[in-house]
């Protein structure tokens, strides 16, 4: 079990013999050094005990300021009037009091995942959701109305199957505690939710699918679908 290291001057060689960590290990090791400085003189140090330990995590804790259980916050929303062409707001209570909603967020409008996978689910899946008594779907997202309207009209989007609202401050993003910081990328995408789906009945949440960043895994339509 000890590790040795050893170097000749006439021709460099190194022989290095230690223990296989395992994921979580500690053990002690003597360690021995020689130099041969000239054919009649060596310098050997003293023997030291270094003792080591690792710790390995297999899996990523996702953490949030909301939990099951919770009232989520309240907050305002926006979106574009069809009709008016007027930037309208909407309270994330009036969303909810009283009713069962789904809340699911998205990275950003117009992005591949949330483009062809994560929206469209829910607008097809917004029938059967409805059937199992959810009053209320919405899509959020730190884009702005203007963006969101032009998100929803290029997805053929109707507002009685998936509201498209801006949470374009971040103020509802931020009291969850979901933010995810893209401000070090070089496509300069600042700051952006990470991607869940909630559900709450009458304000609180029974349903909590976050994902690590981006990912999409558990806040399909599909998974809704399966909880409720």
């Amino acid at each position: 079990m000890a590790t040795s290291l050893s170097v000749s001057s006439s021709a460099t060689s190194i022989s290095v013999t230690k223990p296989s960590l395992s994921p979580t290990s500690t053990f002690t090791s003597p360690i021995s050094f020689t130099r041969s400085l000239s054919p009649n003189l060596s310098l050997k140090s003293h023997t030291h005990h270094i003792s080591i330990s690792t710790t390995r995590s297999s899996s990523t804790t996702i953490t949030s300021s909301i939990s099951l259980g919770d009232k989520l916050p309240d907050s305002t929303l926006s979106y574009l009037d069809p009709t008016t062409n007027d930037v309208k707001t909407v309270t994330v209570s009036s969303l909810t009091s009283g009713k069962k909603t789904i809340l699911f967020a998205v990275p950003g409008a117009f992005t591949p995942t949330c483009s062809q996978k994560h929206v469209p689910g829910f607008v097809s899946k917004a029938g059967e959701l409805r059937s199992k008594g959810v009053d209320v779907i919405a899509c959020l997202s730190v884009n702005d109305a203007f963006v969101m309207e032009a998100w929803r009209k290029d997805l053929g989007i109707e507002d009685e199957e998936v509201m498209m609202l801006s949470d374009g401050n971040g103020e509802f993003t931020g009291k969850l505690g979901v933010e995810m910081d893209l401000r070090d990328k070089p496509v300069g995408l600042g700051v952006r939710s990470r991607r869940y789906a909630i559900l709450a009945e009458d304000g609180v949440v029974k349903v909590l699918n976050l994902e690590d960043g981006g990912a999409f895994t558990n806040s399909s339509a599909e998974d809704m679908l399966k909880a409720l």
